[in-house]
């Protein structure tokens, strides 16, 4: 389903004490498959609650740069996902760029982070 030059990478974030995500996951998290060379995000997909707050978070994602496009991103975030995950998807989204970058740099990235 995905090409060999792609990887997968999940970034976690904590996410607020009410929200449904923390009582049925623990924590938010969004997975992403990333062409390994270029940092073009092929797919994601996160642990919401309901499947178009996925399918809509991931629209916001799909097509994207892993490395380079967190300005644009974070803009998208702050200006249409009006959710309690709000922060947590931008700190979900650092924590996979931190291991992208450790990653294409050959450094070991810790999975229990």
């Amino acid at each position: 389903m995905f090409a060999e030059n792609t990887i997968y990478i999940v970034g976690n974030a904590k996410s607020q004490q009410h929200n449904p995500i923390t009582h049925q996951y623990g924590q938010f998290f969004i997975g992403f498959v990333v062409e390994r060379e270029t940092g073009r995000i092929v797919n994601c997909g996160c642990s919401a609650t309901i499947p178009v707050t996925a399918d809509f978070i991931c629209s916001i994602f799909n097509g994207r740069n892993l490395r380079d496009d967190f300005d644009a991103i974070r803009q998208q975030v702050e200006n249409r996902y009006f959710g309690s995950s709000q922060k947590a998807i931008l700190v979900a989204y650092k924590d996979a760029q931190k291991k992208f970058s450790r990653i294409t740099n050959g450094l070991p990235v810790d999975l229990n982070e």
